[in-house]
């Protein structure tokens, strides 16, 4: 590190007031505190003298995706290597853990290269004409936004839904902090309603699948929206849902392992809950979100098991395992628990999350045509936290009012 060091040193007045490339300060200053510690402080206002500055904190929920990120690629490989049969190209006899997370490792990079690379391109060039330092947000939104996308995703698909997310989601309403709408969400919702057909459907979760005939790789939420109006009860439904069997496609164990198709983060529950850990054990998750969202999910799943016809399996459907299947459990820790989108009062942060499970489980259930009701619910809920969080303070200021007028009679 000290090589690294020295050459930011030795290049750092080209980039200074009077240097040939002082128009470029931000980006050289982004790299340099990203790198080392700030060496500055504020000089005036209050401020906390502290090494722990907004980059690190981005780092330290890079650090909780890894293990989303690594699942992801590995099971990139095996959806693709275990629908493949000896009569289509690309076929393998026998495929082993590392050929999996290989084949994944490979697709999924351009997919991070580009989010970063268009991402921070954006954030540079509003830091350079605004003159001011370079957002850190953006260090997280590079990570999720790719693992929130289907892997064959069209790169240039990517790279529009980026600088939508930074440009339209963040920069408009001044960057980092400012932002009403989670910048991750806003590039999913962007793709998912300008190519629809490149977010939907059985064919698009699995790698390759939409250019080898017979490979399907629909997800469990898609299966359960296309069975509606069937009998739950059904041998084909028993055999790809059971709880507890490891065979069942859709199965309890394989949703909450991992083994199923989907969004290259989304799939694995154990992961997401490592993940989880580390944001609660740190103290930049909140865990108030994380377990409210959890309750308003569970909550709403009973209540439809409760009234459910018998024809209707995404109803009947076990409560842990419809919060198991599809983006819930990602979206409950690394989406509602952003700390700029959310509510930011502890009374507050109880309701956004409770309200974001309720509305995830009832728009995914109420409209088997958009069966993944996580992102729409906690955009939602981003937009109403600031009201939730008005009405808990005037809530308090009012209380606080009734306790000084008895007061007052008392005296």
């Amino acid at each position: 590190m000290k090589l690294m060091r020295n050459i930011l040193d030795r290049i750092k007045p080209h980039f200074e007031e009077n240097g040939t490339l002082h128009k470029l300060y931000p980006a050289y200053d982004a790299f340099e505190t990203f790198l080392f510690v700030p060496n500055h402080t504020t000089s005036s206002g209050t401020h906390i003298k502290d090494s722990v500055d907004l980059k690190r904190t981005m780092v330290i929920v890079i650090i909780a995706l890894i293990p989303c990120l690594i699942f992801g690629m590995w099971n990139t490989g095996y959806q693709y290597f275990s629908q493949l049969t000896p009569d289509m190209n690309g076929y393998k006899d026998s495929y082993t853990l590392f050929d999996s997370f290989i084949y994944g490792f490979w697709k999924f990079i351009p997919l991070i290269i580009v989010s970063y690379a268009v991402g921070l391109a954006v954030e540079f060039a509003f830091a350079v004409n605004r003159k001011h330092q370079v957002n850190e947000g953006y260090l997280v939104s590079g990570m999720l936004i790719p693992l929130t996308m289907p892997i064959d995703v069209p790169l240039w698909m990517l790279a529009l839904s980026v600088i939508f997310a930074v440009v339209v989601g963040k920069e408009v309403f001044g960057g980092t902090g400012m932002n009403i709408l989670n910048p991750a969400l806003t590039a999913r919702a962007f793709i998912f309603f300008a190519y629809p057909t490149k977010m939907s459907g059985d064919k698009v979760w699995v790698s390759s699948a939409e250019s080898i005939d017979g490979i399907t790789g629909e997800t469990a939420l898609g299966q359960l929206a296309s069975m509606v109006d069937i009998n739950p009860t059904s041998q084909n439904i028993i055999n790809k849902f059971g709880q507890f069997s490891s065979d069942g496609v859709y199965s309890l164990y394989n949703s909450f392992m991992g083994f199923v198709p989907g969004s290259v983060g989304e799939t694995s529950v154990i992961a997401i809950l490592i993940g989880a850990a580390i944001l609660i054990f740190t103290g930049i998750g909140s865990v108030r979100i994380i377990f409210s969202m959890f309750i308003g999910g569970l909550l709403m799943s009973y209540i439809f098991n409760i009234f459910a016809p018998e024809s209707n399996l995404f109803m009947s459907l076990n409560p842990f395992h419809q919060l198991c299947i599809g983006s819930f459990m990602f979206g409950m820790v690394f989406m509602a628990t952003d700390p700029v989108s959310a509510a930011q009062t502890n009374t507050g942060k109880v309701v956004y999350g409770f309200l974001c499970g309720v509305l995830s489980i009832l728009i995914r259930v109420f409209n088997p045509a958009y069966p993944e009701g996580v992102m729409v619910a906690i955009l939602f809920m981003n937009v109403m936290a600031p009201l939730i969080d008005h009405y808990v303070i005037e809530a308090n200021i009012n209380r606080r009012k009734k306790r000084l007028q008895m007061k007052l009679l008392k005296s």
